[in-house]
Parts: structure tokens; sequence; C-alpha cells
């Protein structure tokens, strides 16, 4: 890129653009080159972010934050090739997954326009019982004083819109901490939302390297609920330092697609498709991308070569190309990490059917029959676009207890056409959800999301559950029962 191209972007605070004389750079995962900066931020920059979210007390109305909410949703639909080409230039991912990025995201958006016009009261008469009075219990939700987000890098769109719309939707104060991988696009999302109408207090942005400025993040005395979407140990840490704050943890998974034996050849095909979209879409890089294949030996011989063949059918290459169908990873380093997870299955006898080489950060589909279900390729998170096959037994059970063997409890996909066997699983597995006949990220952007065990605190996202996570719900009563 020009330097005349590259985006030298500040934080926002309060309403102001704010730079430092130290930045952080923002590179193409496909080229490594610099296609932008944001400011190396500092804990005295978050702090004046928190005093003034928790200072500033919004009187927008419903319909006020509807219609901002609304704006914001047609801006993003007005701006998409721009944020899909910056989706693209940040993170890697083909320009498709980041055109499919900014359509959840205005969905989110629509979402939380509609929720913000509901009321989320409750009315209690209290004449139910011997013991009742002539009284009615009402309830009514309000905004805390201020929110931390901190996001992720692998959908600097998408995850941000679930912490910032549900919040405005509920009149409520961000700061966002986005990743320094991939801060670019949540700049712009502010940006959008102030054009929209939003008060800039509501949603500020500030940027910079984790060791400056994450502890501010997490212990601002401002903060009353912290909202994280990442990985394992910084979640972890997280929950030992936030004390008596609220804590909404979305952090990794292991999520398997389990294909059971009852399945005739065009079933398998289905399966297989599923299995390949879901290991490969964002490149992999999902929570709930498919980074296990679970099928059954009586039918793994029939399902493996379909999976093959989807998976060489991927265009990989050039993410910018509109033809591309699976771009980069984040970056060379996690690639080469996941290259060597696959090499370390083959060691233990995987057997590695396609890999057509990887460049720098350009991981291609490597499918991996006969590997072992304890292999670090499946047991930890592989947050690329391998396709790992585990031949399981003819035992749902075993199946389940295999399945159940790793720390995490994201999502599940089951593909199966018995309902019987198909509620087992659903009762079966340790996971926050459980989909059949659909990849297990699969969801609305506004029915409940989390997982269990490693996977998050079951706290669950979501617009609808978010709306109430990042409120405080308030009771009162009056004597009139005819209120």
């Amino acid at each position: 890129m020009t330097e005349s191209e590259i985006r030298n972007e500040g934080m926002r605070i309060g309403g102001e653009v704010v730079f430092t004389d130290d930045v952080v750079p923002v590179h193409y995962p496909y080229t490594n080159e610099v296609v932008g900066t944001v400011p190396a931020g500092k804990a005295e920059h978050a702090a004046r972010a928190f005093e003034i979210a928790a200072n500033y007390k919004s009187t927008l109305s419903r319909y006020e934050r509807s219609q901002i909410l609304t704006r914001a949703g047609e801006l993003i639909g007005e701006k998409r090739d721009w944020l899909a080409k910056w989706l693209t230039l940040e993170l890697g991912i083909c320009h498709q997954h980041a055109i499919y990025e900014t359509k959840r995201a205005q969905d989110v958006f629509g979402f939380a326009a509609q929720m913000a016009l509901v009321d989320d009261g409750e009315i209690f008469s209290c004449d139910l019982t011997h013991n009742g009075k002539e009284r009615k219990i009402f309830t009514k939700r309000e905004p805390v004083r201020a929110i931390s987000a901190i996001t992720p890098f692998n959908h600097p769109l998408n995850m941000v819109s679930h912490k910032i719309a549900p919040a405005v939707a509920t009149n409520n104060c961000v700061v966002c901490k986005p990743t320094e991988l991939t801060p670019l696009t949540a700049i712009a999302l502010a940006d959008i939302l102030y054009e929209a109408g939003l008060p800039p207090e509501m949603f500020q942005i500030v940027t910079g390297w984790p060791q400056d400025i994450g502890e501010e993040m997490m212990l601002n005395d401002n903060i009353d609920i912290i909202t994280f979407t990442g990985g394992v140990p910084v979640g972890k840490l997280i929950a030992s330092k936030a004390g008596y704050k609220r804590l909404a943890l979305e952090l990794g998974g292991n999520d398997p697609l389990i294909v059971l034996n009852d399945l005739e050849d065009a079933d398998l095909d289905k399966a297989a498709t599923i299995a390949v979209a879901g290991a490969t879409g964002n490149s992999g890089q999902r929570c709930t991308a498919v980074k296990r294949i679970l099928v059954q030996e009586s039918v793994a011989d029939r399902f493996v070569p379909l999976v093959l063949e989807k998976a060489k059918a991927l265009k990989f290459g050039d993410p910018m190309d509109p033809e591309t169908q699976l771009g980069c990873v984040v970056h060379e380093q996690a690639a080469e990490l996941f290259e060597k997870r696959v090499y370390m299955a083959e060691e233990e006898g995987a057997k590695i059917l396609y890999h057509p080489g990887r460049q720098g950060a350009l991981l291609p589909p490597i499918v991996v029959d006969h590997v072992r279900h304890d292999s670090e390729l499946v047991m930890e998170e592989t947050f690329g676009p391998i396709v790992p096959i585990v031949r399981v037994p003819d035992d749902d059970v075993e199946v389940m207890r295999i399945s159940n063997s790793t720390q995490f409890g994201l999502s599940s996909g089951v593909c199966t056409n018995d309902l019987n066997r198909a509620i087992a699983y659903i009762n079966g597995l340790d996971v926050g959800t459980c989909n059949i006949w659909e990849q297990p990220g699969y969801r609305i952007e506004m029915s409940p999301f989390g997982g269990i065990k490693d996977s998050g605190n079951a706290v669950k996202e979501g617009v609808q559950e978010a709306m109430k996570f990042f409120t405080n719900q308030k009771t009162y009563s009056l004597p009139w029962p005819g209120a």
C-alpha cells in the first residue's frame, strides 16, 4: 500500500480523536505489509474514558435508541464494501467471509433496535396468598455505570457489535479495547455509530498493547461489568483480578461435528458439506468452528472421501479476490503452529490426505484422517482451517465420552436422522449449544450463546441475553392494586 492509503487512526475518547507518539502497527496477513496504525495507548487513556463513561447519564428514549441502532445497521450496509475491504486487510479472511460478517453485524443492530422498543419490566400482584396485600410489585431495568468490553481478532466487526448494540439498547456506556491485531474495524464502527446519532460518551475506543492498558480495562473503579471474548488464559486472568465486577467470559472452543452411523450416502454428503464449511469458515478462526469431526467407524470409509472432495474444491489464495473461498489466518506464527500440530498428529498415526502447502499465513484446508482423539491437534483449540477426522466406535455412549473429554464446552453439531439419538446427544454433550444437522456455531444474533467449562462462565451472549446482563433490575411496589 502507498503511504497515503495506510490508515493512521486515533483513539475515540469523549468525542475527541486521540493520538500518541508511539503506535501499534496493523499488518495485512497475506503480505505482512503494514496497512494501518493505532495509538499505543496507556492506562491513563483508559482511565479517562471510563471516567467520562461513568459520569455520562444517557437520556435517550427507547425510540431514539432504536432509531440510532437502525441507522447504524443501515450505514453498515451502505459502507459494506469498504468495511469488507478493511476486514480482509487487517484479518486476512477472504472477501466472501468479510461480506458475510458485515451482514451478521447488521442483524445484531436490527435485533437490538427491535428489542430497545420492548418494555423489559414485570408486574406482580401481591394478593396471591393468605398473606397478600392490596399492592403491586413492579420491576424495571437500569443501566450500569460503565462497561469494559475487550474484543478478539477473529470477528473485528461482529464481536464488537455484540458488545455495543445491546449496550446502546439499554442506555449504557461502553469503553472498548479491541485487540491490537485488528483494531481498525472497531474504530470504523464507532464512527458509524456517531454518524447514526450516538453520543460519543456512550461508545469509546482505546487501543494499545495489553501490558500497557490491559489492567486498567479490568481494574478501573468505574467498571461495573467486564465483557470479554478471547482466549482461556486471559479470561481466567480477568476472573482472578476482577473481584466484585460482573463478568461475561466467552472463551475458546473445541467443537465437534458428530456423524452417526444411521446415515445413507446422500446424508453423508450433506454431513461432509457441513463439516468442511464449519471447519474453514472465517479461515477456521471461530470459537465455534468445527475443530473435530467424530465419525462412527461403520460409515467412515464412505464419509471421508466426500470430505476430501469438498475440501479440494475450495479455492484458497488471495483474500481480496472475490472468487477466493478461503483466505489467511491472522499471522504466519499461527499458521506455523497449526501446521505443526498436523505433523505431530501424523507422527501419532494420522494420515494427511490433503495438504497443498502453506505460504506464510495462507493455510490451506488440510484434511487429516485417523486422528487420535487425544491428539493435541484436536484436544487444543486449533484456530485454523484444519479438517481433522477422528474415527470413533459405533457406540453412542463412548462417542459422547470422547466428545466430552476436552476442557472445552462451547458448541457441537450432530448429524443423525434418529430423533431418539438426537435427543440423547442434546442431553449428553457437555456444551452450551447442540445443533442437529447444522454447524456447531449456527445461531441467530438474538439467540442465547455461550459455553461452560473452559469455554466460558455460562453467561449467555446474544442480543436479548446481553441486554439483561448489561442492566441492573430494580424492584419497587405501589399501594394501588389497580395501577
